[in-house]
């Protein structure tokens, strides 16, 4: 919660002025940064956008946040997720993944689709991605990241879906 109020820049009490319980915070955290994507995603598919170019603004995002562990709240949600009543309870963040991934699957079919994507296990890759995006948030909070981490990552995760 302190991270919460941190990021915030509100008293624990100005924040439950706004919200029931933590539980209804996490969820609309977790919520709005997942809405956000999957509909910046689909309108750029709207649009007929390249999927390269859409790809490239999501990693340059990702690099930029994984670099930035000090605005991450990714420890504090792992924390509050990690609770054993929570996460019996309807696996809120379980039900975030599973949003986030047919978002990607959307977005990679797209670039298959247009024949800018390579042909690829849609589910392995987004696997990768995003399993490497949240352990870097995660250690970025416990030790020192070096820019060449997510560096490498993105160009990996670029080499593997982009064609040549």
């Amino acid at each position: 919660m302190k991270d919460i109020c941190d990021v915030a820049k509100v008293s624990r009490g100005g924040l439950y002025c706004h919200y029931e319980s933590t539980r209804q915070i996490f969820q609309e955290i977790v919520d709005d940064m997942t809405v956000e994507q999957d509909h910046e995603i689909d309108l750029k598919i709207e649009r007929n956008c390249s999927a390269v170019t859409i790809l490239d603004e999501i990693l340059s995002k990702y690099e930029k946040e994984m670099l930035d562990s000090q605005s991450s709240l990714s420890m504090a949600i792992y924390e509050y997720f990690s609770i054993g009543d929570i996460t019996n309870e309807n696996h809120m963040l379980y039900e975030q993944y599973l949003i986030s991934a047919n978002t990607w699957k959307k977005l990679i079919q797209y670039g298959i689709d247009r024949h800018e994507f390579n042909e690829v296990d849609i589910s392995a890759v987004f696997d990768l991605i995003v399993f490497s995006y949240q352990g870097v948030r995660m250690y970025g909070k416990l030790m020192p990241v070096n820019k060449e981490t997510p560096s490498g990552i993105i160009k990996v995760i670029r080499k593997i879906l982009v064609k040549s």
